[in-house]
């Protein structure tokens, strides 16, 4: 696979290793801040490295007039976007529908960031006061002529306050704070090369987890770097970050491409590390029980193209799958002597971009292609031929979409619900759908007008060079995706 340039990018369709245009940057802003931008505000106040941002200071009238509807035919009156069925007019654009969410805040940072990752926290699973607190840790793409702006940003995101007079039936708990300014704080960790894919761990410590982060980047190497100090930082005013904190524990040099595939497995406490590259190759790095990592120079090879992404099993702490642009997604076997795949199925006659492996229904495993769609396997039906690795018979998905019409950018499983999935594409939206959805005969003849749209379709999010989207762990309901800009929500349909 050749490299993508931004600028190539900006005449044609995203890849799910492609990069989205740099952003306008004022040359005098820090490379370490950024901009909580709220829906709704268009006034920032910032000091050091927090931010706040206010939800809506306006008189109710007034914002309630501007959130009754989205002006989609021209003509400056109401109108309301149907999916499948209203056409947007050139120049035109998409407003958001407050009464639709629950919480929605943007976040504007001085370079896009391809990739991101949610961290894990010690205030508790299942949270639904808000408002809400989270951690991320995502990786800059400055323009090339400013590689040395690009940073790895770790970040807590706090009083992410639900939405004003939104979803009055919910049963979430709400504290006296709701109308809070929304803060982002975050600590910056120079890198001078842009982020393809970053993944974090958490390992045990001797007191707290130690968390982890791999970086896999368009210089070929990837930067294992201990965040863990950065994270404590938010919690103890006045914490200096030294410049050896902010070098790289480890640094893989096997691969002689770059790369976008990487995950570490859920089910090695201490930490062990999956790499994919261009060439095809997938290299596996083993974290020591004093620290140390060491990389296995025999890679595992097999695809004939670039490796696009990689997840370990949730369930069998030896097999990982692969998807690639050669169209198949393997599965291996780390103990394998041969390093070659135990199975092979040919999932798509394009690029298979993204992929996710359910933790609730270990032997279902989605993935996204090139084309725009995205489907879910069941692993069980993947068979062997007697030949050796490739699976006899052509696969057939047990569900299959092609409502994106460009490629898909992420994919990933609800963390709690194995009908419920989030998916992002390159036509700048994000999308959650429901599986377990099917309709009756007469809730057939109600959407026969709408045939290009599933039942299964829940929610449509509008979210430019949409690239990234997780789902949080620890707040049900909650997602964030990254793209143009990063966009922290929870619809009311989830």
């Amino acid at each position: 696979m050749s490299k993508r340039t931004a600028d190539e990018d900006a005449a044609g369709p995203l890849k799910a290793g492609g990069r989205p245009d740099a952003m306008d940057v004022d040359d005098k802003l820090p490379a370490d801040m950024g901009e909580f931008e709220d829906e709704f505000e268009d006034e920032f106040e910032s000091e050091d490295e927090i931010i706040e941002a206010g939800v809506d200071g306006r008189p109710d009238a007034e914002r309630e007039a501007e959130e009754g509807a989205m002006d989609v035919d021209g003509n400056n009156g109401p109108g309301t976007f149907i999916v499948g069925r209203t056409r947007l007019e050139p120049g035109q654009t998409l407003s958001p529908d407050p009464t639709t969410y629950r919480m929605l805040h943007n976040l504007s940072t001085p370079w896009p960031c391809l990739s991101f990752d949610i961290i894990r926290d010690g205030l508790g699973d299942n949270r639904s006061v808000y408002p809400a607190t989270m951690y991320t840790v995502a990786g800059t793409q400055a323009e090339s002529s400013k590689a040395s702006d690009n940073s790895i940003m770790v970040m807590k995101l706090s009083a992410l306050s639900k939405m004003q007079g939104g979803d009055e039936s919910s049963d979430d708990e709400d504290d006296d704070d709701e109308d809070a300014d929304p803060l982002l704080e975050h600590k910056s960790i120079p890198l001078n090369t842009t982020t393809n894919r970053i993944r974090a761990h958490q390992a045990p410590g001797s007191q707290n987890p130690v968390t982890l982060t791999a970086t896999m980047t368009e210089s070929t190497n990837v930067f294992i770097h201990d965040i863990t100090p950065h994270l404590a930082s938010f919690d103890t005013p006045g914490t200096i970050i030294t410049p050896q904190q902010n070098k790289p524990i480890s640094t893989i040099r096997a691969h002689k491409s770059e790369g976008y595939a990487v995950d570490w497995s859920p089910l090695h406490p201490q930490g062990k590390l999956l790499t994919g590259d261009n060439d095809g190759l997938i290299y596996v790095t083993t974290r020591s029980d004093g620290g140390g990592f060491v990389t296995d120079t025999r890679p595992f090879q097999g695809h004939t193209s670039s490796v696009e992404e990689i997840q370990w099993s949730p369930s069998e702490a030896s097999v990982f799958a692969s998807a690639s642009s050669d169209g198949t997604i393997r599965v291996w076997d780390v103990r394998s002597k041969s390093r070659t795949p135990a199975l092979t199925m040919q999932v798509s006659n394009v690029d298979v971009n993204v992929m996710s492996w359910s933790k609730q229904t270990t032997h279902l495993l989605a993935s996204g292609d090139d084309a725009g769609v995205w489907g879910v396997w069941d692993l069980r039906q993947w068979k062997p031929s007697a030949a050796g690795g490739s699976v006899a018979g052509k696969p057939t998905p047990i569900a299959s979409f092609d409502y994106h019409k460009e490629q898909i950018t992420s994919v990933e499983w609800h963390p709690t619900d194995d009908s419920i999935i989030a998916v992002s594409a390159g036509d700048n939206t994000v999308t959650l759908w429901d599986l377990a959805v099917e309709l009756d005969d007469e809730e057939s003849k109600d959407t026969a007008g709408v045939q290009d749209v599933p039942p299964q379709l829940l929610f449509v999010h509008y979210q430019n060079m949409a690239k990234e989207v997780h789902w949080h762990p620890q707040i049900p309901g909650v997602l964030a995706a990254t793209g143009e800009e990063f966009s922290v929500f929870r619809t009311i349909s989830v």
